[in-house]
């Protein structure tokens, strides 16, 4: 390929956020940190060295998986009709020089590489003067992202940018007349609001059971319920993009999951990282008027989804054992926040319940495991073996739940609220039927991997929770 003036020219393509919807530095963080806690603070030390010597750091410890990262497709066809042309096309990135080299012998598209080397960080002027070194001002056409881009594309002979906002295009355009703008940017509101995975909000509907068990429908506490029911989901939600971000490697390697937007590179990781806290702030205020004890009851909850997401979700049982109990806080802060009192009825059922939906979950995600041919599943300690004892588990949970509930309807102050109790003998049926069909489905693998949010698409299951309501409904009214 040549450039205006007959002379040759090579395609310098940039890594972070050009030839990949991401940004290396912080997916080597985020794949160290899953795998060791201590990273964050390792990385603080290696900062005070400058960045070049933080990217040498952490590209040491547990790298991404080249053959998993979200490349642009645009930005690929691009180098390969520059490459089918003739062209000579070459990757030069501020991130280091270990991870660079891993990206292009899996892609086996560039003629040379070119990346930081623990001293110096290759961005920005010192990138432009490496480049003008090497292959001479106005010898190359460069594709980039960012601002700090500009100083490449004035040595540059063309300019492309890739996903840029119309700021960075309009001052492009300015000192490279006729610069090309490739995709154009995304991650809007839209992909924010499904990173925050609003369907999970679903399970904070347990913050009213204990008002629905006590018949308590004053409207101060429906209004108590209420706010329980945001600040579990902004906190949740907070903890959600934690673990998307801990889960990158794992998410891209699921068929499904590979889809969600931080793994696939539709929202930047550098966003999510800002939503964490935002998110977490925005719940704790929502909290604040609920009163002290339901902050310990949040805060508890928050720092066991943490220590759930770092590693104990891949202890075996543990993390089934954690999950359920993850549901059960909900149900407790219901109680704290609407000052209703929680029987030992109540939290035994909560817990078997909840413990048979934890353990679906898993056998769901072994099931999909075996139908895929892997040995265990994604970023867990479980394997494909133990699938039986799993679906034990989830079948003898539910069942006990059911059980306990019928144990509590015989109780005379549960009694002495329905005129009709006979009716809530029909509710456990349904419940019986409702958890062996759904322990069913997933040995079957007709089941996506969280059981709740499957029974709110599921046709059979709304007509069980809807069957349960009208019977619960009855036993109160008739």
């Amino acid at each position: 390929m040549r450039g205006e003036n007959g002379r040759e020219i090579v395609l310098v393509v940039d890594l972070d956020g050009t030839l990949i919807r991401s940004d290396m530095l912080l997916e080597s963080f985020w794949a160290a940190f899953a795998g060791d806690w201590r990273t964050p603070f390792r990385a603080v030390a290696a900062l005070s060295h400058g960045r070049a010597a933080l990217k040498a750091r952490l590209a040491g410890g547990a790298a991404p998986d080249p053959a998993t990262l979200p490349y642009n497709p645009v930005v690929l066809a691009q180098i390969r009709a520059w490459r089918a042309a003739g062209g000579r096309v070459a990757l030069v990135t501020a991130t280091d020089q270990r991870l660079a080299r891993a990206v292009s012998d899996h892609l086996d598209l560039f003629d040379e590489v070119h990346g930081s080397d623990g001293t110096t960080n290759l961005k920005g002027p010192a990138k432009a003067a490496f480049l003008c070194e090497r292959f001479g001002a106005g010898g190359f056409a460069y594709i980039g992202d960012h601002a700090a881009d500009l100083p490449v594309w004035e040595v540059a002979d063309r300019a492309l940018t890739v996903g840029a906002a119309p700021g960075l295009r309009a001052r492009v355009d300015a000192i490279r007349p006729g610069a090309e703008h490739l995709d154009p940017p995304s991650a809007g509101v839209a992909t924010a609001l499904r990173a925050m995975r609003p369907h999970q909000w679903l399970k904070n509907l347990l913050v009213f059971l204990p008002m629905i068990a006590g018949h308590a429908f004053a409207p101060v506490t429906v209004m108590q319920g209420i706010l329980a029911f945001v600040a579990f989901g902004l906190v949740a939600s907070s903890v959600y993009l934690l673990n998307d971000l801990l889960d990158l490697a794992a998410d891209r390697a699921h068929p499904r999951k590979r889809n969600r937007p931080l793994a696939s590179g539709a929202l930047p990781l550098i966003r999510g990282m800002a939503m964490i806290p935002v998110l977490l702030v925005c719940g704790i205020v929502v909290a604040v008027p609920l009163g002290p004890m339901f902050l310990v009851v949040l805060a508890g909850y928050y720092l066991l989804t943490i220590a759930y997401s770092l590693w104990l979700k891949r202890k075996i049982l543990v993390d089934i054992c954690v999950l359920a109990t993850l549901y059960t806080l909900r149900v407790i802060a219901g109680g704290v926040a609407t000052d209703i009192p929680l029987s030992v009825w109540l939290l035994a059922f909560a817990a078997f319940f909840f413990l048979a939906l934890a353990a679906v979950k898993r056998q769901a995600e072994l099931v999909d495991a075996a139908q895929r041919g892997v040995a265990n599943a994604s970023g867990r300690g479980y394997q494909v073996s133990d699938l039986p004892f799993v679906s034990q588990i989830a079948v003898t949970s539910g069942f006990v739940a059911v059980l306990v509930m019928m144990l509590y309807l015989n109780a005379p102050e549960v009694l002495s609220h329905y005129s009709s109790p006979w009716l809530l003998w029909g509710a456990c049926l349904v419940l019986l039927y409702w958890v062996a069909r759904m322990v069913l489905l997933a040995h079957r693998g007709k089941m996506d991997d969280d059981p709740v949010v499957f029974a709110t698409r599921d046709r059979v299951s709304q007509v069980a929770i809807l069957l349960v309501v009208v019977l619960v409904v009855g036993a109160t009214l008739l």
